[in-house]
């Protein structure tokens, strides 16, 4: 390919509403241009980039056994009905009607279609198990979309789901899965963890994200030192506390008069911060219930919400704190309420002694609280409480923390959509089962921006070879036209080509500053220069992308460099 024939417009100055390093570097390199809001046209040399991406997953996702299939973009509203999710999917769900006023929904996932397809087609435990996907457009109606591509309304996703007899061979396909997904983020040359994390609006039984690790992702990882164990922040976990210690202090009343944060009551007593207890007060289905976690910790609200009868749980108003116990928000504890209160307390909290609380009375908190002598054992002790820097991993290690962009998703999905829709099989003795249902998400498009994220320096783009819209870049500096410095650029051009290396000839008459300066800029892996000196010297000036300086090699050591 000649850029002369390619349409390729980059420009210098970064557009003031790109608000992140791969939103501003795709369009300044001309791979993207916005047509509305969270809406992007793919250019040309965008285009390149996100067909790699997706020949990667389609190849593997063949190889793992998956059988691709089309599903319209446009769904029906009794199917999501069926399910519950027309309206519990909420406001990113783009709802239309066409001219017979029938209602529909712009897809963005395809559990009701592909359930729907699956309970037309499959009959038989002779037909399971068996895995669908597509590399399909889907849409979600962002409140407020920015990052380009990383959170626009419309973007392309490779989404597959599973159909199996027995949970067994769900758990089967879910670390193939997981396996398949491993290969292409490798493929793709990107580094990645695939972590722990919590099943959100798509529901399941369990689920890991993929996430790609960049400074500027948007998700905090935790993982630990000890062992390959990583989770998102919200479903991670530290190790259990130990045994609680015995109580050394009595318990006494400490006047706070301005102090109303656990981080002001440590100062004022000179105690460490961990020995302070925050309470949340909140309702939930049961009623008005306290959230304990200790001073330094901050409660996991998705954490909190699978603790039994907290799933749809609320903060508490001041008037319901005042009628509960008595007293003003800073201030607050479990200690004589009101009325009869629900204590959730994290196991942090239940493994403390002598530790300091409100006292349910504006200006003053308790000090030397203990369980069983003070106040009753909680109620309820579990994980609510978010991770650390520095928290021990149950496998020994230290928790640290990173930054991740997701990419990815697996999810057990159990027989949440396959029960809704009355899904059934026939199995081997002729009984009607439901069968079991895995669901596997890659934001195609996303992975393209999160690459980027990874990948880049202050002259542009630095793309893995593997996702890199040309491997090979050859520049021709032949200021005199000279036809013999053409014919050599365009001889090299096709032994590159005929040796399977993706290459592409910049013939665009440029000087060497700019065009250089395009070349770094979309990202290509390796720069060639073809000119009237080099043929002199019977050398090519190579440089990588990602190298300092360049260097003249002869034609076998340019060929050494290129796999040529």
């Amino acid at each position: 390919m000649r850029l002369s024939q390619f349409h390729l417009r980059t420009a210098k100055e970064t557009p003031a509403d790109a608000e992140i390093v791969s939103h501003q570097l795709m369009l300044r390199a001309g791979m993207i241009r916005k047509l509305a809001s969270g809406l992007y046209t793919w250019a040309p040399l965008g285009l390149r980039v996100l067909r790699k991406v997706e020949r990667i997953v389609r190849e593997e996702m063949d190889r793992a056994g998956a059988i691709e299939m089309l599903m319209p973009t446009v769904q029906p509203r009794e199917l999501w009905e069926e399910t519950g999710r027309w309206e519990k999917f909420g406001g990113q769900l783009l709802k239309i009607a066409d001219r017979k006023e029938a209602e529909y929904c712009y897809s963005p996932t395809a559990e009701e279609a592909v359930t729907d397809f699956a309970r037309q087609e499959l009959s038989s435990y002779k037909q399971l198990p068996v895995n669908f996907y597509q590399i399909q457009t889907k849409f979600r109606d962002e409140i407020r979309p920015r990052f380009g591509v990383m959170r626009a309304r419309e973007f392309l996703m490779k989404d597959a789901y599973s159909f199996h007899l027995t949970d067994e061979d769900l758990v089967r396909e879910y670390r193939n899965m997981h396996a398949a997904y491993t290969r292409i983020f490798t493929r793709l040359g990107l580094q990645f963890r695939a972590v722990q994390a919590d099943s959100g609006a798509i529901g399941g039984d369990a689920s890991q994200e993929f996430h790609v690790l960049a400074e500027s992702g948007e998700d905090a990882l935790a993982f630990s030192t000890g062992s390959d164990y990583a989770s998102n922040v919200e479903a991670a976990s530290a190790a259990a506390p130990g045994p609680r210690p015995a109580a050394t202090e009595p318990l006494r009343k400490v006047p706070t008069p301005t102090q109303k944060t656990c981080e002001e009551v440590a100062a004022l007593l000179g105690i460490d911060l961990a020995r302070t207890v925050k309470s949340v007060a909140v309702v939930g289905a049961d009623g008005f219930v306290l959230a304990l976690v200790r001073g330094d910790h901050s409660v996991n609200e998705i954490k909190l919400a699978k603790v039994p009868g907290l799933a749809d749980y609320r903060l508490a108003n001041e008037a319901e704190i005042l009628d509960h116990l008595g007293s003003e928000p800073g201030f607050l504890g479990p200690l004589r309420p009101r009325k009869a209160v629900r204590v959730v307390a994290d196991r942090d909290v239940a493994a403390l002694a002598d530790f300091v609380v409100g006292a349910n009375e504006a200006g003053f908190h308790i000090a030397g609280v203990n369980w069983g002598r003070d106040l009753p054992e909680p109620e309820t002790v579990a994980d609510i409480r978010n991770v650390v820097e520095g928290d021990k991993a149950a496998d020994g290690g230290e928790i640290r923390l990173a930054r991740g962009i997701e990419v990815g998703h697996v999810f057990q999905l159990g027989h949440k959509y396959s029960e809704a829709m009355k899904f059934t099989v026939l199995d081997e003795s002729g009984k009607a089962v439901v069968p079991a249902m895995g669901c596997y998400g890659i934001g195609v498009s996303r992975i393209v921006a999160a690459a980027i994220e990874q990948n880049h320096d202050a002259a542009g783009i630095i793309w893995p070879a593997p996702m890199a819209p040309w491997t090979v870049a050859v520049c021709v500096i032949n200021p005199k036209n000279d036809a013999a410095v053409n014919a050599a650029a365009e001889t090299l051009l096709d032994e590159l080509l005929a040796a399977g290396i993706d290459a592409v000839l910049d013939d665009r008459g440029l000087r060497p500053g700019p065009m250089f300066a395009d070349i770094e800029l979309i990202g290509i892996p390796h720069r060639v220069v073809v000119s009237e000196r080099g043929l002199a010297a019977g050398t090519f000036e190579y440089r990588a992308r990602n190298a300092n300086e360049a260097e003249n090699l002869t034609r076998e050591q340019l060929r050494g460099k290129l796999g040529g």
